[in-house]
């Protein structure tokens, strides 16, 4: 595994003063229908009632939840030529995290250029005053409003657009023809009875002068799918009515991932598998100094070369039963089931999960994974910490009325050595593929160990994603990249304020052969060690 830390970015300034012009706003003359009081009453029924309605080029449609579709939107081919062209013209910035991965304009309330502004005059103003009534919602004059452009392997994965004071999020598209095979699609999601989105139902083909809308709502799950055309370019203005945002049931949390103490087994499964250098009590003392100064290392050849081949061709065997994990707001990959695991591959996860294992990363790392590891300051401090969260855990059980113990207290509420744990899985990372940072982890998030071991062959590259990167808690800089490779040992120690996530393995990923695409794969071993 190669990992690549992100220089500090240079900051420059241009101190110039840039000369400022004014322009003429062009008027934006909205669809007919718009206007029409008849339609405005037939929509508004539709919508309190939550049935379809069709009328013309307006199309209101229930499933999976409230969105209105308006052809045609604007009145003049002339104006949306001109708008198109004056969108292309303006800067446009990379974005990239987790959730999506586009192009986007700077903020558009102050553009001053004539199609634009009259645009946004006509959407935040008539068209605004009329969405109001349709909704009999007093919608705010916030004017929130960006240009995206979506390229070749662009995506905005599944979310639900809520935030505060958002109330109906619109997308009004300025694309070429566009067909369903250059990907693209607004992606609507049904949810089951705890809100998480389920399957898409709906995929709406993006067409020039359409504008698509929807209230934003805990059931509003959505996504933008990765642009498979690299010919085209999907352009879009987009943003927010505000306006009182609908009421929120409280977020369900599922149950965390169980954990379990080490498999009794000693070091004569190190000497089997492991690398006899990675073995050597010299060379851990250099692997602890290096991690103790970086919280990261990787140990390439870690296993030796012949179980790395064995397993290797075993996870490719159809005996190995796969299940998709989500929900897809969280997570898109497949998780190997334990019990049909060759014997090869079930050795390996028992090296990981073993006490002598355990015990080699204490010696890797300096953390207090066996008992053998002697104690220091800042475990005393993580200690303490740790007992205050257990109390706060006690206090919130006991609010829900649920019951729960701590792992780390006696009947008496004296403190106990904690027992180290782990928790693991064997993934399987094939297009698609990804994780997302959500709420719920940020509020479970703690100091651990996290470990990969890739099987991912040579040709895949990092443009294909599937990478690890770790990010500051609400911060989308990225700290670490950590970067699939054959054989290669993983170790990454993050503390409560990390969070980490796997980039959306993306079409790249497909490699194109007599005009047909086969789909590339790699597995790893993923595995969380606490002290």
């Amino acid at each position: 595994m190669a990992s690549r830390r992100r220089p500090a970015d240079s900051v420059k300034t241009d101190k110039k003063k840039k000369k400022t012009t004014t322009t003429s706003e062009e008027t934006a003359e909205l669809c007919s229908l718009v206007g029409d009081e008849q339609v405005k009453k037939s929509v508004q029924e539709a919508w309190s009632q939550r049935t379809a309605h069709r009328q013309g080029d307006l199309e209101l449609d229930c499933h999976p939840f409230p969105h209105c579709i308006i052809k045609n939107f604007l009145g003049s081919e002339t104006f949306v030529k001109n708008l198109q062209r004056e969108l292309m013209e303006l800067n446009f910035h990379e974005k990239s995290n987790d959730l999506y991965k586009f192009k986007q304009s700077d903020d558009l309330k102050k553009r001053t250029e004539p199609h634009i502004s009259g645009l946004r005059a006509a959407l935040f103003g008539r068209f605004r005053s009329w969405l109001g009534e349709v909704l009999q919602v007093a919608l705010e004059p916030v004017v929130d409003i960006s240009c995206a452009k979506y390229e070749y392997t662009d995506v905005l994965l599944c979310h639900d657009d809520e935030l505060e004071g958002r109330r109906v999020a619109f997308i009004l598209y300025l694309v070429p023809p566009w067909q369903s095979s250059d990907g693209g699609t607004l992606d609507l999601y049904t949810t089951d009875s705890n809100f998480h989105p389920q399957s898409i139902v709906k995929s709406l083909v993006p067409s020039l002068n359409t504008l698509v809308l929807f209230e934003v709502s805990p059931v509003s799950f959505h996504q933008v799918s990765e642009v498979l055309t690299r010919a085209k370019c999907r352009l879009s203005l987009s943003g927010w009515f505000h306006g009182p945002s609908l009421e929120r049931p409280p977020r369900h949390r599922g149950p965390p991932i169980p954990r379990s103490p080490h498999l009794p087994r000693d070091e004569t499964l190190l000497l089997e598998w492991v690398n006899p250098v990675y073995l050597d009590i010299s060379y851990q003392e250099q692997i602890q100094e290096e991690f103790e100064d970086s919280s990261e290392i990787q140990l390439k050849d870690f296993l030796k070369e012949e179980k790395f081949k064995e397993v290797k061709e075993a996870l490719h065997l159809a005996q190995i039963q796969w299940t998709k994990r989500g929900p897809p707001n969280k997570r898109c990959y497949e998780a190997a089931s334990m019990n049909t695991l060759p014997q090869c591959v079930s050795a390996c996860w028992e090296l990981l999960s073993s006490e002598a294992f355990f015990l080699l990363l204490s010696n890797f790392t300096g953390l207090r994974l066996h008992y053998l590891c002697p104690a220091d300051d800042d475990d005393e401090n993580k200690d303490e910490e740790k007992k205050d969260e257990e109390k706060k855990d006690v206090r919130d059980a006991e609010a829900t009325g649920s019951s729960t113990k701590s792992p780390s207290a006696n009947a008496s509420g004296e403190k106990e050595l904690s027992t180290p744990m782990c928790c693991g899985e064997l993934r399987r990372w094939s297009y698609g593929g990804y994780t997302l940072l959500h709420d719920t982890e940020a509020s479970r998030a703690e100091y651990a160990l996290d470990l990969v071991l890739p099987f991912c062959g040579a040709d895949w590259q990092s443009e294909f994603g599937g990478f690890t990167c770790y990010v500051a808690n609400e911060e989308d800089e990225e700290l670490l990249t950590v970067y699939p490779e054959d054989n290669s040992l993983a170790l990454v120690y993050r503390d409560k304020e990390t969070l980490k996530f796997v980039k959306h393995v993306n079409h790249k990923s497909l490699s194109d052969s007599d005009n047909s695409f086969t789909c590339r794969s790699f597995f790893d071993f993923s595995f969380v060690y606490y002290e």
